[in-house]
């Protein structure tokens, strides 16, 4: 029987990034002209592309909070805070926004939810739907989550049920959720969609650039 489940969206935006030079989150997007009014950013994308699927989105802020809160709550937003992000010397990592993430979602009663992380443009819709049915058919072959690969990479958004929520909780804080996703390789299912934004991460102006090069180009 397939499972009917509650969703909460997660998206991960705690983190700096010192190669960017600058927050992520608040990259323009959709690509605009240079001098254009600010439309839009990568947050505001991320919580658009989550809120037609799930109950509710949760944004994982560390010491960039006030700067992101604006955004989020514009968009329909809740903001949950890292607080070992927003130290001199943050130690809980990617990782541990994660879990406070995840530990959100079982707190509100939602059963799964859907991961992705700030520094990623937003997937085309039918991705979304796509992975949201094989997730929602994966209980029959007991799967735990639905994670999407382009030509044999894997991305985000990963969606996640709660056997794999409360797996990456009871991991040791020293792991990394690429050792939890190993541990558990027999429960999940990779879908494979033809949709290259799953596996596009931005963590250079160089890229930033080359990427909205080349959706210019396309459009």
């Amino acid at each position: 029987m397939a499972r009917t489940p509650s969703f909460c969206g997660v998206i991960l935006a705690a983190g700096e990034s010192l190669r960017m030079g600058r927050d992520p989150a608040l990259l323009p997007w959709p690509p605009q002209p240079a001098g254009a009014e600010l439309r839009g950013t990568f947050l505001s994308a991320a919580v658009q592309m989550l809120l037609p699927h799930v109950d509710l989105v949760l944004v994982v802020a560390g010491k960039n909070e006030a700067a992101l809160a604006p955004v989020a709550y514009a968009n329909g937003a809740s903001l949950v805070v890292n607080p070992d992000m927003t130290n001199p010397d943050p130690s809980g990592g990617q990782f541990g926004s994660l879990r406070i993430g995840l530990q959100e979602v079982l707190s509100r009663g939602r059963d799964a939810a859907m991961v992705t992380l700030v520094d990623r443009p937003p997937v085309r819709m039918e991705t979304i739907g796509k992975l949201a049915a094989a997730f929602d058919q994966a209980a029959t072959r007991r799967k735990w989550a639905v994670i999407p690969e382009y030509q044999g990479t894997r991305g985000h958004p990963i969606l996640v049920g709660r056997e794999l929520m409360e797996a990456f909780l009871r991991a040791p804080e020293s792991s990394n959720a690429q050792e939890v996703e190993r541990a558990h390789q027999n429960e999940i299912e990779y879908v494979a969609v033809d949709d290259p934004l799953v596996a596009v991460r931005v963590d250079t102006p160089e890229q930033f650039a080359a990427l909205t090069a080349q959706l210019r180009t396309s459009s």
